[in-house]
C-alpha cells in the first residue's frame, strides 16, 4: 500500500475483497483505514474496495471504513454488481453514514465492477442506478468463470479468431458513456508480460476507455502511455478546434476543409474529447501549433 501510495498511477484501491483471505477480512479493514490516514496519496483518487453485497461482510466493511476513514476516501468500488439494486444497498448505506457522521451526502463516490453474465446483461441500468456512480470496472476473471470459458489465467486468450472479450468491452463502453461515466478495463494476470499487456490495453483504448488496472509498477507506464493522447493527435485536435472555431464565428460556416479533411460539428466533439484527455495527461500544444493559426479553406 505504501509503494502504491508513491507510485505513478492515477487511483489507488485498497482491496478488502479477493486479496483477502476469509478469516483476515475484519482485520484488513484495520489496515486500510491506517493506511488511508498514513500515506501520502499525492492527489491520488482513493477507493476501498468492499466485498460483495451479499456477502457476510459487506456491510461491516463500509461501516468501518466510513467511520473512522471517510474523511480520506474519494469512492467505494462494488464487486461482482449483478443489478441496480446491489448500488441502491451501497448508495443508501452510504447516505445514512455520511448524515449520523457529518459527512457532506454524497461526497463519497461509487464504482461499480461487472463481473458475471447477470451483470453484463443488466449493465445499462446499473450505469443509470446512482447519481454517486462514477465508473464501470470490468472483471474479467470473474466473468470468464461465469461464462465457463476454458482458460485458466487473465491474459491472451487462444484457440479463438479474434477478441473475445470485444462484445463485454464494448456494451460496457456503451453503458458507461449513456450515463456520462468512466468506463475502466480490468487486470492484466500476466505481470511480466509488459507486451502483452501493452496489447491488451491498447484494445480497451481503442474503444475509448479511460484506463485500465495495473497489478504491478512495471504495468504503470505502459498504462499511461496507452492512454495518453500521442502529441501528434493532441497537435491536430488543437488544430480542428481552432480551425472550425474560426469558421464558425468569423466565416460563419458550419463545415469548412482543414487540409484534404471535411472538419464539422462532429470532427470539433471528437476533437474536444482529445483535447480533454491530453490537458488531463499534462499535455501542451507543441511550439508550432502556438506559432501559427490552423489554417481552413
Amino acid at each position: 500500500m505504501e509503494k502504491a501510495a508513491a507510485s505513478a498511477a492515477d487511483e489507488v484501491f485498497l482491496d478488502l475483497e479477493d486479496a483477502c483471505a476469509p478469516l483476515e477480512k475484519p482485520n484488513a479493514r484495520a489496515k486500510v483505514i491506517e493506511a488511508l490516514r498514513a500515506h501520502d496519496w499525492q492527489g491520488k483518487t482513493r477507493v476501498v474496495r468492499i466485498n460483495q453485497v451479499t456477502s457476510q461482510w459487506a456491510f461491516d466493511d463500509l461501516r468501518d471504513i466510513v467511520v473512522q476513514a471517510g474523511d480520506t476516501l474519494d469512492c467505494i468500488m462494488v464487486p461482482k454488481v449483478r443489478n441496480a439494486g446491489d448500488i441502491a444497498f451501497v448508495d443508501r448505506a452510504l447516505l445514512q453514514l455520511e448524515q449520523v457522521h457529518g459527512f457532506e451526502p454524497g461526497s463519497i463516490g461509487i464504482e461499480a465492477q461487472i463481473e458475471d453474465a447477470e451483470g453484463l446483461m443488466r449493465a445499462e441500468e446499473i450505469a443509470f442506478s446512482s447519481t454517486r456512480l462514477e465508473t464501470l470496472t470490468y472483471g474479467p476473471a470473474d466473468f470468464s468463470a461465469s461464462l465457463q470459458l476454458p482458460s485458466l489465467t487473465v491474459g491472451n486468450t487462444y484457440n479463438y479468431p479474434g477478441d473475445i472479450f470485444h462484445y463485454v468491452l464494448f456494451k460496457l463502453a456503451v453503458a458507461a458513456r449513456a450515463a456520462g461515466i468512466q468506463v475502466i478495463d480490468g487486470p492484466y494476470l500476466l505481470i511480466r508480460d509488459v507486451e502483452g499487456f501493452r496489447e491488451a490495453a491498447s484494445r480497451a483504448a481503442a474503444l475509448g476507455y479511460d484506463g485500465k488496472w495495473v497489478l504491478h509498477p512495471g504495468q504503470i507506464d505502459p498504462a499511461n502511455e496507452v492512454f495518453t493522447p500521442s502529441q501528434a493527435d493532441f497537435d491536430k485536435a488543437v488544430r480542428i478546434l481552432e480551425a472550425y472555431k474560426h469558421a464558425t464565428e468569423v466565416e460563419r460556416k458550419g463545415a469548412v476543409m482543414m487540409g484534404d479533411e471535411m472538419i464539422d460539428e462532429a470532427s470539433r466533439k471528437m476533437a474536444q474529447q482529445f483535447y480533454s484527455r491530453g490537458v488531463a495527461a499534462g499535455l501542451a500544444p507543441s511550439p508550432a501549433e502556438l506559432e501559427e493559426p490552423a489554417a481552413a479553406s
